[in-house]
């Protein structure tokens, strides 16, 4: 199963709720999009080539907030860098979708339980990966709600946060192609609750 959303929507929140409560054993697309540019990855070697090498931090790690405000205000940037991240990321994905098909509890790709897997995802449906998936959940809230969050979270002024909302899909058509909405414009309790909800019948209980 798949699980994605607009950013700032509450996907991790869910995510941990599957793994902690229910054990869904998780694999995180922005964690493996971190590996992707890790030093010494030809992805940040490509990246420094083409920004030059204010781009990376002392430590030779990626400056992200030098690299967001790039990406996030040149549409054909933002599709460059995908093109370097994106293919490794599918790759490590259906690598821990197939372990997990062969019982391989052990896979390096995923943390967590045994019960079920779900690839968390949150351009899911931008890339194309919703193919690795049999059912994709999304999770949801009102625009003016991401917002907020997004502009707390990250520290962004509204300008700023409305550019990376615009970068994604439109909130709306993730969820009418989705197999099921989480909805989050409650407490973090009534998210929880509708995480249960869905977990229980995903895994066939009452």
């Amino acid at each position: 199963m798949a699980l994605t959303g607009g950013i700032a929507t509450g996907k991790t929140t869910v995510a941990e709720r599957l793994r902690s409560r229910w054990r869904f054993a998780v694999v995180d697309a922005d964690e493996l999009a971190r590996r992707a540019v890790a030093p010494g990855s030809g992805a940040i070697a490509a990246i420094a080539a083409r920004y030059g090498s204010d781009i990376l931090l002392p430590s030779g790690q990626l400056d992200r907030s030098r690299l967001g405000a790039i990406i996030f205000a040149d549409p054909q940037e933002r599709a460059w860098l995908e093109g370097q991240i994106h293919p490794f990321v599918r790759d490590r994905l259906a690598a821990a979708a197939d372990a997990w098909k062969r019982g391989d509890g052990e896979s390096e790709w995923f943390t967590g339980g045994d019960r079920a897997i779900v690839l968390v995802v949150p351009l899911l449906y931008e890339t194309g990966m919703e193919t690795l998936a049999d059912a994709v959940w999304v999770v949801g809230c009102d625009r003016e709600t991401q917002l907020r969050r997004l502009m707390d979270r990250n520290h962004l002024d509204h300008a700023a946060a409305e550019a990376r909302l615009n970068s994604q899909w439109p909130l709306g058509e993730k969820i009418a192609r989705a197999d099921l909405l989480i909805s989050n414009d409650g407490t973090e309790q009534d998210l929880r609750d509708r995480v249960d909800q869905a977990a229980a019948t995903w895994l066939g209980q009452p």
